[in-house]
């Protein structure tokens, strides 16, 4: 029943990051590149079916392509999970099949559910019978001792007779004990090789790939050996870097950044109006002039001033202009 995919949606992506992709991010994100394909923080089925949350479904129409990625490892709850997502309007249900934090391995799911190949496919069928849209799957290249590209490869052929057409693999393995999730992003090593071979076995699978890719040049080395790239923490330290990536691989005209700023404020205006208070969008702006003259000025002014009561889009034109001054 799930849709069939197109490779060219998932050239440029941005990884899902607790505390970092909420709904404001992702808008403005938006803003910096058209094309992206956007995903949300993990929500776990459990808070979606046994807890209702359906508030963690809120995103803006501008948001789309937007995908739900989803932790959990009970079929049927992360099957009803996927049909409230699909029902709330987005694009892609993710699995993730990655996340290494302690929190997600006690829920058995994340990046332990890689040593239990047949349980994921059975979750990705649940989902892909429950709605029409891509059912994807985020995971790591390994997990602790489980390090042959042999593993990988089963894993990979048990999610293609699954029915996935979409894997975007963190080129690290994962340690489930000793390392934190910081760290798990930092020590295990990156074997970019690894995919790429992923991809000349699968050549059928969407192979999309994620993990310290950090300017155009890299992103385009990468598109030449597979279908995406995914990036993380680079995307939200320095945002710009996506309308430079935007203009690079799609030909779309750059926006200088205070061009960006003035598209924001709409939002901005809107969400104050409805009650969020300026921080919660603020802090996904703090590396917007990063490497610019004046970036550490306009940093300074937001981090003091969004946490005030009555803060407003005033602050924000200070930011900017204090920066101007500070150049």
């Amino acid at each position: 029943m799930s849709a069939t995919v197109d490779p060219a949606d998932f050239r440029l992506t941005i990884a899902p990051m607790m505390d970092w992709t909420d709904r404001h991010c992702r808008y403005f994100h938006r803003l910096l590149s058209p094309h992206a394909r956007l995903y949300t923080e993990m929500v776990t089925s459990a808070a979606l079916v046994r807890g209702g949350q359906l508030r963690l479904l809120e995103h803006s129409q501008q948001e789309h392509p937007v995908a739900l990625q989803l932790g959990g490892s009970e079929p049927a709850e992360l099957a009803q999970a996927a049909r409230l997502g699909a029902q709330a309007g987005y694009d892609e249900i993710n699995l993730n099949v990655g996340c290494p934090s302690d929190r997600v391995q006690s829920g058995r799911f994340g990046a332990c559910l890689m040593r239990e190949p047949a349980l994921v496919g059975e979750c990705v069928q649940a989902m892909r019978a429950a709605v029409d849209l891509p059912v994807t799957v985020k995971c790591r290249i390994g997990v602790d001792d489980q390090d042959e590209y042999a593993d990988l490869q089963r894993f990979t052929g048990m999610m293609v007779a699954a029915g996935v057409e979409v894997l975007v693999v963190h080129a690290r393995k994962a340690w489930l004990q000793g390392l934190s999730p910081k760290e798990n992003r930092e020590i295990p090593p990156l074997d970019y090789q690894r995919v790429y071979r992923l991809k000349r076995e699968f050549p059928q699978l969407v192979v999309v790939i994620n993990g310290g890719i950090t300017s155009v040049d890299a992103v385009q080395a990468h598109l030449a050996q597979v279908d995406g790239v995914m990036l993380g923490r680079a995307a939200y330290h320095d945002p710009y870097l996506l309308a430079q990536l935007e203009a690079a691989l799609y030909g779309t005209p750059m926006p200088s950044r205070e061009g960006v700023l003035a598209h924001l404020r709409p939002y901005v205006e809107a969400e104050l109006k409805r009650g969020t208070a300026l921080k919660h969008i603020s802090r996904h702006l703090l590396g917007l002039y990063q490497g610019e003259p004046g970036a550490r000025a306009f940093r300074r002014v937001l981090s003091e001033g969004a946490h005030l009561a009555g803060a407003g889009w005033s602050l924000l034109e200070r930011a900017a202009s204090g920066r101007r001054d500070a150049a």
